[in-house]
């Protein structure tokens, strides 16, 4: 059908064009569902702006984003890894340098004679929460004159950071603790999150690229209770190089080590006491590089089987 469209003054006028009704139709609907589709791509990003404003908003889902984002800083941080026997608990930690011209800043720190913590996350909100528990170790020292229980200390760490959790203009400690201790009930390895979880561990292991660690700590979990220190340690430094990139090793400016036990108070080892742990460690195996893919191109391709 022709015809004209009339488009505003005297005389303006445009052919219309030739399309049946099937074809308005198809045009139509690939333009409705292209339109519906972009939108539905931006839901969850407008989902997410809207929902992760604060942390006591609740996402549809069933999320709070802000808590999400304070697990993600965790996973940013430097790997660290702690492992107990039945006499000792070890934490050793990989340090990292801002530059070549800044030293290694240290990733385990000291709380009591009896406690000590390795961190992955942000350092500043490591040194609040550190200063928190050397308090209360201090108090229960001054009161009850004796040492604070480890999962006395830990069920406090965990009331403390869930606090920010639930109050309007606060935000969650974007820092995950791994706390080695030794009291009455034995040696202990806590793990805390920013969620204000926390949990009893045999081993564990937080921060960047420590799912491998994970899995080499599952493997070798059975052996654990029965090693003797020096053992105990080796497996922890064998765990935490898993988290290194194939041309990187552990040396002994970018590892820590902590030790707590039986008769043994918290020790942290920094740089050339880390010597006498490294120099018994096997090298690390060296990994294959990939093989390039073969071009199948050139290849004639073979017949299908039916």
């Amino acid at each position: 059908v022709h015809g004209v469209l009339r488009l505003g003054g005297k005389g303006k006028k445009r052919p219309r064009p030739n399309l049946s009704l099937a074809e308005v139709a198809v045009a139509f609907h690939h333009l409705f569902w292209s339109s519906a589709g972009a939108a539905l791509r931006t839901l969850p990003a407008m989902f997410r702006n809207q929902y992760d404003n604060d942390v006591t908003v609740w996402s549809p889902q069933g999320r709070i984003h802000q808590i999400e984002y304070a697990m993600e800083a965790v996973k940013q941080g430097s790997a660290t890894v702690g492992l107990k026997s039945k006499t000792h608990a070890v934490l050793v930690a990989l340090k990292r340098a801002q530059s070549e011209l800044a030293a290694h800043q240290k990733k385990i720190l000291y709380v009591d004679n009896h406690i000590g913590i390795s961190i992955a996350g942000l350092t500043a909100d490591a040194r609040l929460l550190c200063n928190f528990m050397r308090q209360e170790c201090l108090d229960s020292r001054f009161v009850f004159d004796r040492p604070l229980p480890v999962s006395r200390l830990v069920s406090l760490i965990g009331s403390k950071t869930q606090i920010p959790t639930q109050r309007y203009g606060r935000r969650p400690y974007g820092v995950g603790l791994l706390i080695a201790g030794y009291d009455d009930m034995g040696p202990h390895i806590f793990q805390t999150c920013p969620s204000a979880n926390y949990f009893d561990c045999k081993a564990m292991s937080i921060g960047a690229r420590s799912q491998s660690a994970r899995t080499y700590l599952e493997r070798h979990m059975t052996k654990f209770a029965e090693c003797n220190l020096n053992e105990l340690v080796k497996h922890g430094l064998r765990a935490l190089r898993e988290t290194l990139p194939a041309e990187q090793d552990l040396t002994i400016k970018n590892v820590s080590v902590g030790i707590v036990g039986k008769e043994m108070e918290f020790t942290i080892y920094d740089d050339d006491d880390v010597a006498p742990f490294l120099e018994g460690l096997e090298e690390r195996p060296q990994r294959k590089p990939a093989q390039p893919a073969e071009d199948t191109a050139e290849k004639p391709e073979e017949p299908m089987e039916h």
